[in-house]
Parts: C-alpha cells; structure tokens; sequence
C-alpha cells in the first residue's frame, strides 16, 4: 500500500523523523488560506501515487495569496500519469543548503534490508544509478542484527552526507522495520540553511500482509488509487496486481504466480496480472478469479496454473469447470494442473475441453499456449 506525501510524512514523524509540515487542501480556498497561514514562500504539491509531480507541474512554489489559488487553480484536478488529483499539500519554502537521497528497501536476493545514500538527492535516484552509480552508497544490514550507530556512521560519513543525518538515517530505518514497510525513500533529505536535516519528501510503501498488527493503516486505504480490477479483487479479497500484457494468470501461491509471470515472459507474452488465489481453488474462489480477470479487455488468454497440495486436483478441476459455467469469459483459459490427485483432475477437466478451454501437462506447454492464443 502506498502512501501519499502527506500520510508518509506524518509515518516517518511517529517515528522521530524530523520532516517539513504542512497542510492538506482539497480547494483553491482552503490551499490559499493554508498559504497565507504557512508564509510565503509557499509550496503546493500534488499529491497523487505516482513520481514526476514536477516534470507535470503539480508542485509550484508561490509568493503571494493570488499565486496560491492560481497554482491551486492548476493543480487540483489535473491528471499526472493517470492519477488526478484531489488534494494538494501547502508548506512554508525551506531554504535549503543541500540535497540529498536516503532509503531503505528489502533485496530478494540478498535476504538482507539494502539501504541508499547520495549526495545527488531532489532527482530520480535510477537516473543517479545510470550515469553515476558510484554516487550512490549501498549499505546492506542483516534484519536480524539491525543497524547500529557505529555502522550508520561510517556509511553517512561514507556518502558524504553530514553527521547530522546519522540519527536521522536510524530513525529512517526503525520506521522501515517496526513500521512494516517495503519502501522508506526521502528525496530530497536537505540540510537547511541552519543546519538542520529533514525530511522534504517522503515516499512509503507499506506490506500489507502486516496489516493485521496496524488497525490504524484503515485511514489511508481511503486514498488509494484503485482501478477496476483491483477494485474488485479486494472486494472479493483477492491478492491481485494489474499489468498491461494480454494474458491473463491465475495462480495458487504467490510464489507459483511469480514464476507464472516469468514463464510467460520467458515465451515471449506479457502478463496482464499477478493473481493469486491462495491455497484453495473452490468454484466460487475460481468464479471470483476469472470475474476480475474478465474486466480486463486487454486479456486475450488465461492461464491457469495449479499445484494442488492440500487441496485435490479432482476438486480443483471441479471448481474450474464450475467456474466457467458461472462467469461468460471474453477469453479462453489453458489450464496446467498438477500435484496431488492431478490425474483425476486432469480426466474431470478432458471431458470439457474445447477451443474454450484447454488442459497443458507443464507449465511451459501451458505458457506458450496461452501465448498464441493471446497473439503476443
């Protein structure tokens, strides 16, 4: 789940963060009154999900009440990268002596927490990564050990950055680890013109598979930017991501519908979605899969890929085939069935096939089907 400026902002200040503040607006009237509040210079920022606020002028700095609603004028309502925005956030201007970049993510590969520093902060760090990856200082920290101020020093001191961003970066990085985030990114992290370091930006990406333990994070799922699939994925309480390719994937486990992907690609399609239904395949978990699916009129195929475990392969092609019956599907579905009690599956789900839908022993057979008949 991410978080808008204003909501990562007021997560990294539970957390000690010191950050620029401001107010929320959602009228020409309210930002402008927030401005006059604030002082000038003022900025209004829109704030959307989406990077590249600037480029498409959703954030302006103004020096008097008239250019306030002007810029609000301009702002609210405008779309960036299909986002529109509803609401702008109004700051006093910090004079700043510096820029900088910090963050923390999770590398897969590693298994370890990998954090970035760079002096080159208020630009996009993958453009600092291309011309000058030496810019950027890498730190990688075992969860399990944590960072300790000893080690965040000599990694500050080591990118160049003041010592003033040590107790800054620790805060940054419990915010990453007792806040359950995928993501904690500032840029820019400024120093001001008296010495200060803080926050300017916040970007927050929030895991949730640890919303449980957050009852809290219900006031920001108001602000997310949903699409129709998703939209009704969660409503059907389906883990589901929507791409832009033309085949559609259906999976159980997240770790098979990753792998889907991959295949997909590896045969030369482009994947519509990561869709992971879970441990079960009832008709009605699969009726609700192919739903949302089905609002996709990019989709061209479906690939349904199923390892049965605890769940029985006969139940499962049970449920498929209950499934079709209750949803009229703008595409057909390849199916690749597996694991326990596969081959009856496999018999229940011969007995229905047509150019409709299909049954595939592997899963690279069931790809490159799916691939054809999407056309890609």
């Amino acid at each position: 789940m991410d978080l808008l400026e204003h909501q990562g902002k007021e997560y990294f200040a539970r957390y000690g963060i010191p950050v620029s503040t401001g107010v929320v607006a959602t009228t020409v009237e309210d930002a402008a009154a927030a401005a006059e509040a604030a002082g000038y210079p003022a900025v209004v920022k829109a704030q959307v999900h989406v990077g590249g606020r600037g480029k498409a002028g959703g954030v302006k700095v103004v020096g008097d009440r008239a250019a306030a609603e002007a810029a609000a004028g301009a702002i609210l309502g405008m779309s960036i990268k299909g986002h529109t925005v509803q609401r702008v956030l109004v700051e006093r201007a910090t004079a700043i002596a510096e820029e900088y970049y910090a963050s923390f993510t999770l590398d897969r590969a590693a298994k370890l927490h990998l954090g970035m520093l760079s002096r080159q902060g208020g630009v996009e760090i993958e453009q600092v990564a291309e011309s000058d990856p030496a810019a950027i200082a890498r730190l990688h920290v075992d969860p399990v050990d944590g960072l300790a101020e000893e080690a965040a020093s000599q990694w500050v001191a080591g990118a160049g950055l003041p010592d003033e961003a040590v107790p800054v970066v620790l805060a940054l990085y419990r915010c990453f680890v007792e806040g359950d985030a995928d993501l904690v990114e500032v840029n820019p992290l400024v120093r001001t013109d008296d010495g200060r370091v803080l926050a300017l930006d916040a970007k927050v990406t929030l895991d949730d598979n640890a919303a449980f333990r957050h009852p809290d994070w219900d006031e920001y799922r108001g602000t997310q930017h949903l699409d129709e699939r998703e939209r009704l994925a969660r409503e059907k309480g389906l883990q589901y991501i929507g791409l832009d390719g033309s085949v559609g994937i259906i999976a159980n486990g997240a770790g098979l519908a990753m792998s889907t992907l991959d295949v997909v690609n590896q045969v030369g399609g482009r994947p519509a979605n990561f869709l992971d239904i879970g441990g079960g395949a009832s008709a009605e978990v699969m009726a609700n899969a192919l739903e949302v699916i089905n609002t996709d009129e990019n989709v061209r195929a479906i690939f349904v890929n199923i390892f049965g475990g605890i769940t029985r392969g006969e139940e499962v092609a049970n449920g498929i085939v209950q499934a079709m019956g209750r949803v009229t599907l703008n595409a057909p579905v390849v199916i690749r069935l597996d694991g326990t009690n596969a081959d009856q599956g496999r018999a229940i789900l011969a007995e229905h096939e047509s150019d409709r839908l299909m049954s595939r022993p592997t899963m690279l057979d069931a790809a490159r089907t799916a691939v054809e008949l999407a056309g890609a």
